[in-house]
């Protein structure tokens, strides 16, 4: 239960879903934050996986400032401008030959969702709506998304859940194959898991995955809500593994801060998808499409995310060289590119709030793990910056 003089003071009027803490931002540069007292924090954090492109980027200023004084919102009864030319941009670059822009990530969950189902229904298949799940998953906080998680700290006060997902330990394939039911129609994973303690599927699994879902007639879906757009030094996780999926979801990266999602697709499951199936009243508005549009420049620029992989492997090694030296604290380095976590041997929450208190922000998941997800501009003078915050840290706590 929430504090009530708390509640009363800060937040008496918001509703009580967050548990905050008492500090806040007035500005931010780069990869850093600013506080009203002018105290300077390295956002290693950005959002989580949301600031891709750093705080008040110079080229997302520009169009986003541009645009805020032309056209905010037309809806999509008249065509877009700006929406095919991101379309294709991202469709060019990935295995998708549709998209479907939304607002969040729970949404473009939704609409993956919806397409397995309305694939199936179209095919002669109505039957085929059940999508198997993974233990140690996150996919949003609407009721279809807890329900694919089956968290019970998630689905606490929200029984029952929503009918349709079947839940495996993560890795396993031989547990997918044994939860295959004439019902079955579709895989749903994140590459990594992101909540669920930045752990990264493997390569074989992927694959097996996608065996799978090739013999059964299935379709793969992929959360690249927090590791997809560039975050791992491809435009999605899943591409390391040299598989293409069905349906993928994006979001956070995507706008680099302006509330954007995605779903994309292939054309035999778009081509099921018909006007009037699905919609959103703000997805293409004018504003997101030139955000997605301004990321897009950045991200697909030579070199970009050849230098995410070079600093991300100098993080890495950095973060391991520390678990070399204290190893009584840290247990394991692990994730891909700059999507890397931390796993501890005390609880990652308490190390994520001494972390912010010398000025490093990061972010906490499962397993006793602190998330790395810096903006994918970072350079090695912020990275030593980082260590020499986490070496004080440790420090302070010894």
């Amino acid at each position: 239960m929430p504090n009530r003089a708390y509640l009363e003071f800060y937040m008496s009027a918001v509703l009580p879903v967050y548990s905050r803490s008492d500090l806040m931002f007035e500005k931010g540069e780069g990869v850093y934050l600013f506080d009203k007292s002018g105290k300077r924090y390295l956002d290693f954090a950005a959002g989580i996986a949301v600031n891709s492109l750093g705080h008040s980027h110079p080229h997302l200023v520009a169009e986003l400032t541009d645009q805020v004084a032309k056209l905010w919102h037309v809806s999509n009864m008249y065509q877009i401008d700006g929406l095919e030319r991101l379309a294709s941009r991202i469709t060019d670059a990935c295995f998708a030959d549709y998209i479907f822009f939304c607002n969040s990530g729970a949404e473009a969950i939704e609409c993956g969702i919806k397409m397995v189902r309305k694939y199936h229904d179209t095919t002669g298949n109505p039957d085929k709506y059940r999508i198997i799940t993974f233990e140690g998953s996150f996919h949003g906080r609407t009721l279809a998304g807890i329900s694919a998680a089956k968290k019970a700290k998630l689905m606490e006060g929200f029984e029952p859940a929503a009918d349709g997902f079947d839940q495996v330990p993560f890795g396993d394939l031989d547990a997918v194959k044994r939860a295959i039911t004439p019902e079955t129609g579709g895989i749903l994973l994140e590459p990594i898991l992101g909540e669920g303690g930045v752990l990264p599927a493997t390569d074989a699994f992927l694959q097996g995955l996608r065996d799978i879902a090739d013999e059964h007639g299935l379709l793969l879906f992929f959360d690249e809500i927090q590791a997809g757009m560039g975050r791992t030094g491809k435009l999605f996780a899943h591409e390391w593994s040299g598989i293409k999926a069905d349906i993928a979801a994006s979001a956070k990266g995507i706008g680099s801060g302006f509330p954007l999602g995605a779903c994309l697709c292939t054309k035999a499951v778009g081509d099921t998808m018909n006007p009037g199936s699905h919609g959103s009243t703000y997805g293409n508005n004018p504003l997101g499409i030139r955000a997605g549009n301004a990321v897009m420049d950045i991200l697909l620029e030579d070199g970009f995310l050849e230098q995410v992989n070079i600093i991300s492997k100098y993080l890495t090694s950095k973060l391991e060289a520390l678990q070399t030296e204290h190893p009584d604290l840290i247990s394991g380095v692990r994730g891909k590119g700059l999507m890397i976590g931390l796993r501890l041997t005390k609880d990652s929450r308490d190390f994520v709030e001494a972390l912010r208190h010398e000025g490093l922000l990061t972010a906490p998941a499962a397993d006793n793990v602190v998330r790395f997800l810096p903006p994918l501009i970072i350079t090695k003078s912020d990275v030593d910056e980082s260590i020499d915050i986490i070496k004080k840290t440790i420090s302070n706590m010894e």
